[in-house]
């Protein structure tokens, strides 16, 4: 099934990953991340948003399912992918975007520790 993006002025064009991976790859510079890694999110948000079973989907949601596994991904370039995506104004907005982070990331781990010590058992 063909899968289309409507964008915010109404045109519509086929998702592509390759534009997924280009707009990631501006928020990794500098970062320890390669194409293999940004092909496979590429590939995780295709998924998420052909799982849905829409014909079309919105712009705004295609930035949405990147969010996710970009996160998990780097959680730097996800703070610069975030910041141009929800239009940051203030240092507030960042700050709360880092302790957001830094919550999820802590659970995370706390999620994985756990699972270490139900392995060793």
């Amino acid at each position: 099934m063909v899968l289309a993006v409507v964008k915010r002025s109404g045109v519509t064009e086929q998702f592509s990953r390759d534009k997924v991976v280009s707009g990631v790859r501006r928020a990794c510079q500098g970062r320890p991340v390669d194409d293999d890694a940004l092909q496979q999110l590429a590939q995780r948000v295709e998924e998420s948003i052909r799982s849905a079973g829409l014909a079309e989907i919105p712009s705004h949601e295609v930035g949405l399912a990147i969010l996710g596994p970009l996160r998990e991904l780097d959680g730097v370039a996800y703070l610069r992918f975030a910041s141009v995506y929800r239009s940051f104004s203030s240092v507030e907005d960042f700050e709360k975007e880092i302790a957001d982070l830094r919550e999820a990331m802590a659970g995370s781990v706390a999620h994985e520790e756990s699972d270490q010590r139900e392995d060793g058992d």
